[in-house]
């Protein structure tokens, strides 16, 4: 792990030390060079970055926590109704054509 970590060290050193080369001291206002676009668009990022960061957050908890992206109602699946769990019983056997006739009948179909 401390190979590593050296190595990482050592290839990231002399790209900063180029990547500084060019740079100028710009004095004690040198946090501004990036002007007022940056102003504006730092808090933008912002929360860009935080948003990103909720989304995935109940994403996550979505994800683990099981909830259902369908929820039964208007736009969910179409429930059963008693006369389809009839017609079940029916083609399954467990009833015959004169329980189904008679049990059709009480429930007004």
């Amino acid at each position: 792990m401390r190979i590593a970590i050296f190595g990482a060290l050592l290839v990231m050193l002399p790209v900063q030390v180029l990547a500084g080369a060019d740079a100028r001291y710009h004095g004690p206002g040198m946090m501004w060079d990036g002007g007022w676009g940056m102003m504006l668009f730092g808090p933008l990022m912002m929360i860009v970055f935080i948003g990103a960061i909720v989304v995935l957050v109940v994403l996550v908890i979505r994800w683990l926590g099981g909830v259902s992206h369908f929820p039964a109602g208007p736009g969910g699946p179409p429930s059963r109704t008693p006369l389809d769990i009839l017609k079940e019983r029916l083609a399954k056997g467990e009833i015959d054509v004169a329980e189904f006739e008679e049990r059709r009948r009480a429930l007004g179909e």
